[in-house]
């Protein structure tokens, strides 16, 4: 008899519970990975999450071949890529995204009818999805509660020594989930469990906490694609600094919970991809204005430290947190444009584009989610520039058009005697901007 493990945000050997499972059932073991490609799907991965994905399936191979196995790569409907293969038994680790969790039942049910068993197992957070609840059984919804209501999460599990394989393996179809254009992805990451560990260990906590907000310095652990892509697990971090002190260490693990309210938040709310937390932002007066968005995908706007962002993002697939949340504001507030056009472009060039985080991080900065921002913090971008690139480093990379303006105008170069002939005027004023969007919070009974 053979047992099918299907992996899907768990490309892993270690930590991985489904998998060692089924190492442990005395069966023979055929990995699976299926690219759905269905229409049902509506949130296919954006082209930075298809190029990771193709190469973390390539480091996936050769993990398991050092293990006596292989990975099987199917395209299709997962209920009829599962039944043709005929296994006995099927393991997978549960996803959070909705739209996965309500096929993941149907597909369990029909399964089952097939005379196929099927086990389902938890690895992709540290505590199973909605099992941290208020003491009336309620969702919490605010981030310190929940992180206080947290335990200690269980320690990594080990990696199986080997897998049993089939008498006869599968066919295996060819996958090709790579975008048409990589730009510099290739310079910026090397996917795969071994560079996700590598970047763990290399990784300087103890100055996290004063580093973390700084974009011109690398301050930051760089972990998010691995951990989306389940190249490693958040309990095998958490354990890796299970014992660390510091200021450094405790704001990681601050961090660490707030992923883990995100997806506490997106399984109890799971239409929250698409609608505020916050009913009454339903009607918020957003702003239609194409070109202004485009502006802002392109890093026109004429402000230093949300063009470098932006900029980043297109190049690296990334961008630093502190910056991601200057230039959501500046979407969401100064050009008073729906959350939901950010969400979906950061979607697609994130190679870190988890839905729980995604959907969670713009409803926090555009105030209408769960523990959101205040909707009078309204980021002044060239405050927020002088403040964390205080030097213009970070402008000065991601801008080169502005690399050689003195310190003082790095961040406001429109108030050159001449400003930079090849750098846009701001695409709005700062001042204005604030008073439309605190008005427009006021309809909301703000």
């Amino acid at each position: 008899m053979t047992a099918v493990v299907w992996l899907r945000h768990d490309l892993r050997i270690r930590d991985n519970p489904s998998l060692l499972a089924a190492a442990r059932s005395g069966l023979a073991i055929v990995p699976l990975y299926i690219l759905d490609n269905s229409r049902n799907n509506p949130w296919p991965p954006g082209r930075a999450s298809r190029w990771w994905l193709a190469r973390s399936l390539d480091s996936l191979m050769r993990d398991l071949d050092g293990i006596g196995s292989r990975l099987i790569l199917k395209h299709g409907d997962p209920l009829r890529v599962l039944s043709e293969l005929r296994p006995s038994n099927v393991y997978w680790n549960e996803c959070h995204e909705p739209w996965i969790r309500d096929r993941d039942k149907t597909l369990r049910t029909k399964l089952r009818h097939l005379g196929i068993r099927v086990e389902v197992s938890q690895s992709s957070t540290l505590f199973d999805a909605g099992s941290i609840l208020t003491a009336n059984g309620r969702p919490y919804r605010v981030y310190t509660a929940f992180a206080r209501a947290c335990g200690d999460p269980d320690t990594p599990l080990p990696a199986p020594a080997r897998l049993p394989p089939p008498d006869r393996w599968p066919d295996s179809d060819w996958l090709d989930p790579r975008p048409r254009r990589s730009s510099g992805l290739g310079k910026s990451w090397k996917p795969g469990s071994n560079a996700a560990r590598s970047r763990l260990t290399s990784f300087n906590i103890l100055d996290y906490a004063d580093a973390r907000d700084l974009p011109g310095v690398s301050g930051t652990s760089r972990l998010s694609p691995h951990l989306h892509c389940g190249e490693i697990s958040a309990r095998e971090i958490w354990n890796h600094i299970r014992s660390t002190q510091g200021p450094g260490a405790d704001k990681f693990r601050s961090e660490l919970l707030w992923r883990e309210f995100a997806h506490h938040l997106l399984h109890h709310y799971p239409n929250m991809t698409c609608r505020p937390l916050q009913e009454r932002f339903l009607n918020f007066p957003c702003r239609d204005d194409p070109e202004a968005l485009s502006r802002w995908q392109q890093g026109t706007t004429g402000y230093p430290i949300v063009d470098a962002g932006m900029r980043e993002l297109r190049e690296s697939g990334w961008m630093h947190n502190r910056v991601r949340m200057i230039v959501g504001s500046f979407l969401t507030k100064h050009l008073l444009l729906d959350w939901r056009n950010g969400a979906r472009w950061f979607w697609d060039t994130l190679v870190d584009a988890d839905l729980a985080n995604n959907t969670t991080g713009w409803q926090w900065i555009a105030g209408c989610g769960a523990d959101a921002v205040p909707y009078f913090r309204i980021f002044n971008p060239v405050l927020q520039g002088e403040k964390f690139d205080p030097d213009g480093a970070y402008v000065r990379h991601w801008v080169p058009e502005l690399a050689e303006l003195p310190t003082k105008f790095i961040h406001r170069p429109w108030t050159l005697p001449v400003p930079p002939g090849n750098y846009p005027s701001p695409i709005v004023d700062h001042r204005f901007a604030r008073e439309r969007a605190l008005a427009a919070f006021r309809t909301t009974g703000t």
